[in-house]
């Protein structure tokens, strides 16, 4: 592992770059909103850690838009960066899309990541779960 592969603040957007597939991306504004879906994560994930208030719909949005343009792997890693310490809160969505990697490497200066020992918040689990279900029947639960 060399310095250069590690994924920090610094090297975000270049980062990002590099994974971005958007094929109707027509400008570099349309690839910055998208990167601000993980600041909207961040303070809907926050919220809900201090109110309590759980915006599930809106997160989900927020993933399955980023879960378009990247890949799994590099989604997971900006996930770990961004979302540092709220992963707990994050992982049932990222199940749920089918983008949950196992092992997320160097993120700062975290050489590995285990998903499978991430615990995951059970509100959330449940929330989710509605939806899931609601979706299989065929409701539009609201």
């Amino acid at each position: 592992m060399t310095l250069s592969h590690v994924l920090t603040e610094k090297n975000f957007l270049i980062y990002a770059a590099q994974h971005y597939s958007n094929p109707c991306c027509t400008s570099t504004d349309e690839f910055l909103e998208d990167l601000r879906r993980f600041k909207y994560i961040k303070k809907l994930v926050t919220r809900y850690v201090e109110t309590g208030e759980l915006k599930e719909r809106l997160i989900l949005n927020h993933l399955i838009v980023l879960s378009n343009v990247f890949k799994p792997e590099p989604l997971c890693r900006m996930l770990c960066l961004k979302m540092e310490g709220m992963l707990t809160y994050i992982k049932p969505f990222l199940i749920l899309i089918g983008c949950c990697i196992v092992r997320i490497t160097n993120v700062k200066m975290i050489r590995i990541v285990e998903t499978d020992l991430i615990a995951m918040d059970p509100k959330i689990i449940d929330a989710l779960r509605k939806i899931r279900d609601a979706s299989r029947e065929g409701v539009s639960s609201v």
